[in-house]
């Protein structure tokens, strides 16, 4: 059965393409439904307020760094959006006087301009400039992890993918676009071999760290929520941390409060992990085969699906 044409953006897979079923049985569910989806492998915690959901969050760092030793460095990858979290981050290790001189971290991503490279710090939308203004830089400085313990897709994306291979990524952070990705992971577009049918999920995991096109959903989307809707500042183009890496972490664990996806998104990829449903027009869906993957959701943001007009 052929399958439907993306209702946003024709030359492109997406989740609207999805079978009306998969759809349907998403957008029926209900708040504690949600909560009642984990299986093996799957685990899906809910928080009561935002506090604790951003404590939590940051605390995954702390615990990351915490196993790090220099025969054994260890450190986390993390997102920009959410961003709540950072802060909190080096409050913690400033209270704790805990010491990132071995610990690690991977940036996931990087906006790429017309160019094809990284934008600089300079940039309003840099990531890797939000990761040190809102956390490494507020660090006391006789804490500090070495600037080479930061990992960021600029440059030799080669260099960094093998960063993961010689250092254990505790936990890939995230959190879920519109279009279903985490970190840059978009659906591809609908051309070449894949003009019929998107890549099977076994043919999509072998993405390592890239350059690639973001869907038009994603830059509608980061306009909306990083730049008050100008749409013209958004880079089309970024470089991603690819589920190569994705799948050397030893735990991914998902941040939903509510900002980044809708309510029918925030059920529709958990619904589809759950039921081991992967599919790469929704790219997060994927992660069905991840062996620890574990999503976190803030009830207050969670939502209904319904028709509400406004």
């Amino acid at each position: 059965m052929s399958r439907s044409i993306s209702k946003v953006a024709p030359d492109w897979w997406d989740y609207t393409t999805l079978d009306s079923e998969i759809l349907a049985d998403a957008a029926r569910l209900t708040a504690d439904d949600l909560a009642k989806l984990g299986r093996p492998g799957f685990r899906v915690v809910m928080y009561d307020t935002l506090e604790d959901f951003y404590l939590s969050e940051a605390l995954e760092y702390v615990a990351a760094w915490r196993q790090s030793s220099a025969d054994n460095p260890a450190g986390i990858c993390g997102p920009i959006g959410p961003i709540e979290q950072l802060p909190l981050v080096a409050r913690l290790v400033n209270e704790l006087d805990l010491n990132l001189r071995e610990a690690h971290f991977w940036g996931m991503d990087e906006w790429v301009d017309d160019a094809g490279r990284p934008v600089p710090p300079t940039h309003p939308l840099s990531f890797a400039r939000a990761d040190k203004e809102l956390c490494f830089d507020r660090i006391r400085p006789e804490l500090c992890m070495p600037e080479g313990h930061l990992h960021f897709p600029i440059g030799d994306l080669g260099a960094y993918s093998r960063s993961f291979d010689e250092i254990r990524c505790v936990v890939m952070q995230g959190g879920q676009g519109e279009v279903k990705h985490w970190a840059f992971n978009d659906p591809p577009k609908r051309e070449g071999r894949w003009k019929d049918a998107p890549p099977p999920p076994e043919e999509y995991r072998k993405l390592a760290a890239r350059v690639t096109d973001l869907h038009p959903m994603t830059v509608i989307q980061n306009a909306r929520t990083s730049g008050g809707g100008q749409v013209a500042m958004v880079p089309t183009r970024a470089a991603t941390v690819g589920p190569v890496e994705t799948w050397k972490a030893e735990k991914v664990s998902i941040w939903q409060a509510g900002n980044h996806d809708n309510p029918f998104g925030m059920r529709l990829t958990a619904w589809m992990i759950a039921k081991q449903i992967p599919d790469s027009s929704a790219p997060m869906s994927l992660l069905a085969d991840h062996p620890n993957v574990q999503f976190n959701y803030y009830r207050g943001g969670i939502g209904v699906v319904a028709a509400e007009m406004h």
